[in-house]
């Protein structure tokens, strides 16, 4: 890396260092050459989430030979998305992309990524696609375990969400609050906002290998995060419609199992003693109320803070030049109009 004096950027690069790293001193490298190769000024934020001491003598190595990196240190970990909103609240650009701090796409494709924004007219936001894939049968298995559940869920189809390569213009990180583990699904709540998407096949790093291994408990927080997303993108703004549907399917099964009982007992003399039908549908009855009153008040706190909140995106304004104004009188021309009157 070479002393340069940075130029007004125009891509902010941010790249959080989490728990996943991979040779983050080459990979700088690496990012760096490809970013220039693309042509256009850059700045590269590193984010480090909470406090990683056998990073930071390459960080300040790398910054003090490259004026156009900056490191940011959280105070302790936060998580990936707090890393990335940390980055965009110092990004300086216009446009923001993202890297991961491990090897996932070839490098060498950057310049190809950052050059398709150019000609991606019918799309706002742009998403790598490592392709080909490589790994084993239960890599494979288990992405298309995820992204098949994300799409009967959600009803969006993406086929490499797991990717950190992104880039997008300011307006998506002012708009798509991130918290939690939710940047993996920033695609998705882009979308949800009106910002059209579009993915870019990139060869996949023949360095990408997860050395690690996923357990139980990783398996259920994603699932739990793809129902968070489901909820976030169809009932955010209209949470009546899915606590009162639960509702009132539970109430409806539980009424109509309670008025069968009650014809049977008045009817044909069945006892209602010993009838565990009853309580079930009693309780079903009791927690649809239940269900659909949590989605009525649900309902109520958004209409109470309607006015903060805001239902649209403006993606451009559109409007006719403002005819010039007219020439201000001097004190000549005044005096003459006032003394031919």
């Amino acid at each position: 890396m070479t002393d340069l004096v940075p130029a007004a950027p125009r891509y902010s690069v941010v790249l959080p260092v989490g728990r996943r790293i991979d040779e983050l001193g080459a990979l700088l490298t690496e990012y760096v050459a490809a970013l220039d190769a693309a042509g256009a000024p850059f700045e590269l934020i590193v984010v480090l989430d909470g406090p990683k001491h056998e990073y930071l003598d390459t960080l300040r190595s790398a910054a003090a030979s490259d004026s156009r990196i900056r490191v940011i240190e959280l105070a302790k970990e936060f998580g990936e998305s707090a890393a990335l909103a940390a980055g965009f609240d110092a990004a300086q650009g216009s446009v923001l992309v993202t890297l991961p701090a491990y090897y996932q796409v070839d490098a060498s494709e950057l310049p190809k990524f950052i050059n398709a924004s150019a000609e991606a007219a019918d799309a706002e936001m742009l998403i790598a696609v490592r392709w080909p894939r490589t790994g084993g049968p239960f890599d494979k298995l288990r992405r298309k375990a995820f992204h098949g559940l994300f799409r009967f869920i959600s009803g969006m189809r993406y086929r490499d969400l797991a990717c950190g390569v992104r880039l997008f213009p300011r307006a998506v990180a002012h708009e798509v609050p991130l918290y939690g583990d939710q940047h993996r699904f920033l695609p998705a709540l882009a979308a949800r906002r009106g910002f059209r998407v579009r993915e870019v096949e990139l060869r996949q790093s023949p360095k990408d290998r997860f050395r690690g291994h996923y357990r139980l408990r990783e398996y259920l927080h994603r699932f739990l995060d793809v129902l968070t997303v489901f909820f976030l993108v169809r009932f955010t703004k209209k949470p009546l419609r899915f606590f009162g549907t639960i509702g009132f399917i539970a109430a409806g099964i539980g009424g109509i199992a309670t008025a069968i009982i009650v014809v049977q007992r008045l009817f044909f003399g069945q006892p209602l003693a010993d009838r565990p039908a009853l309580l079930l549908a009693s309780l079903l009855v009791v927690l649809g109320v239940q269900t659909f009153a949590l989605g009525l008040i649900g309902e109520l706190i958004i209409f109470t803070h309607a006015s903060g909140m805001k239902e649209y995106t403006i993606r451009r304004v559109i409007q006719a030049a403002a005819p010039p104004a007219p020439p201000a009188a001097d004190d000549e021309d005044v005096a003459r109009q006032q003394a031919l009157r």
